[in-house]
């Protein structure tokens, strides 16, 4: 049985990930391919749990030490009780943040307030060599993606708003860093979240077709 492919969505605030990562799915199930979508933090049982921890509550109740490692406990759990057998087993794992959420937030985000070599550290001990098929990374203005989360907030009367809440210098950084995260690899594809969801649901097509399912 030929191993699953293993797709994550990045970006900032707003920039629609979980609505193209559910569009990529239908797409790729219209395709006759079998399909996991999951998320970070949060993607198993107890991970929901360390969600309600870090996405809620107060800005500043948590320092970018205690984030990344409550993110890294998170991502072994989701790796090994999801992401890893699904792939085995010939799934398509597309997932809502992974770990260069953490390095573009933990990071950038904080002003580089912890280290590269603590991140690369926790990555090693809990990810190993295993990375991404592909990332996509929605780039958009904070200021937009912001107010479009601000707003989707505000209808679903959503609880999850520890990170809309950080400063706007907080987002400009985590924007950058997702930028130049992109530079490092050829695995990353950065495409503007600012178009209609249709437009941008089509150019992620393209790139997964290009990039997975026509090589």
């Amino acid at each position: 049985m030929p191993q699953g492919r293993f797709i994550t969505f990045e970006g900032g605030e707003g920039c629609g990930k979980t609505t193209q990562l559910k569009y990529l799915g239908d797409y790729l199930q219209a395709q006759g391919i079998n399909v996991l979508l999951t998320k970070e933090p949060g993607g198993t049982e107890v991970g929901i749990e360390l969600r309600k921890i870090l996405c809620s509550g107060d800005v500043d109740k948590l320092d970018p030490i205690a984030e990344a490692l409550l993110y890294y406990a998170d991502r072994r759990l989701h790796m090994q009780q999801k992401i890893l057998p699904a792939l085995a087993q010939g799934t398509w794992v597309l997932s809502d943040r992974f770990a260069d959420s953490t390095l573009a937030y933990q990071y950038y985000g904080y002003n580089k307030k912890i280290s590269k070599e603590i991140l690369k550290q926790l990555y090693t001990i809990v990810v190993g060599d295993f990375c991404p098929d592909l990332t996509i990374i929605l780039d958009i203005n904070p200021i937009v993606g912001l107010s479009r989360s601000i707003q989707r907030n505000k209808i679903m009367a959503a609880k999850e708003v520890r990170f809309e809440n950080k400063e706007l210098n907080f987002h400009r950084n985590l924007r950058s860093g997702f930028l130049e995260i992109a530079q490092t690899s050829s695995r990353y594809v950065v495409l503007d979240a600012q178009k209609s969801i249709e437009e941008l649901h089509q150019d992620i097509i393209k790139t997964v077709k290009e990039r997975l399912i026509n090589k």
